[in-house]
């Protein structure tokens, strides 16, 4: 079990990955097409943020993050368990979960379908360092890259290496490549810490419940801006 290791508002991100916030200035390597797609998002923070009721983010609708926002929004306790064939990694936000498989194989020559959280292979490329690639992902309109309205398209694939810094510590790294949205591969996430927790570590729920959603633009994100529906 790991949490952020400066505490658990540091995998928030709500203004972006760590190492790439919204700003302005720390901006990706856009292409003509991810620009557009960029400009076409209406999101709630970054330097760009909107009102509220005017957010076209799939995910005030309670739609899946889906990965690799997973590990670039409210990335808070996190727990992998390792088997003989896989390892299992638990989210706590939205009570989500992935599968890496650790067998020896590779990607399908054609995969099934596209996935929300993508599909996902393992190797250790030494004793303290999980390299996983996932490809598969579902993009577009339906997942955004992080809370600041970064697009991805299906032709995203992700690196993440997992490093065990020593036995209380651990660095993430995250490397996206998408040549329809993005010119060159780029670093979100460059050495993210995390700290270990105890096994016995008590997780408090964190799901995005509808009808909540519903209730709070009601009650708030629509009059707070001066829409009445």
């Amino acid at each position: 079990m790991w949490e952020p290791a400066d505490g658990p508002g540091a995998g928030i991100q709500a203004n972006g990955p760590s190492s790439m916030p919204s700003d302005g200035k720390s901006e990706p390597p856009y292409t003509a097409a991810g620009k557009a797609a960029y400009d076409s998002h209406q999101a709630l923070y970054g330097y760009r943020a909107v009102l509220p009721s005017m957010s076209n983010d799939p995910r005030d609708r309670c739609d899946p993050l889906g990965f690799p926002r997973a590990n670039f929004y409210q990335l808070r306790h996190t727990k992998f368990i390792q088997l003989p064939d896989q390892v299992v990694i638990l989210y706590q936000f939205d009570k989500r979960y992935r599968i890496i498989w650790t067998d020896g194989r590779d990607f399908p020559k054609e995969l099934p379908d596209f996935r929300w959280y993508g599909y996902s292979v393992g190797r250790w490329a030494d004793d303290a360092t999980f390299v996983v690639n996932t490809m598969g992902l579902i993009g577009r309109e339906r997942v955004w890259l992080d809370e600041t309205g970064r697009p991805m398209s299906e032709d995203m694939t992700v690196e993440e290496r997992f490093h065990r810094v020593n036995s209380h510590r651990m660095e993430i790294t995250v490397t996206v490549t998408d040549p329809k949205f993005y010119s060159r591969p780029w670093v979100p996430m460059d050495k993210f810490p995390m700290k270990l927790q105890a096994s016995d570590y008590d997780i408090i729920e964190m799901l995005c419940v509808p009808t909540d959603m519903e209730a709070y633009h009601r009650d708030f994100a629509d009059p707070a801006s001066g829409i009445i529906k």
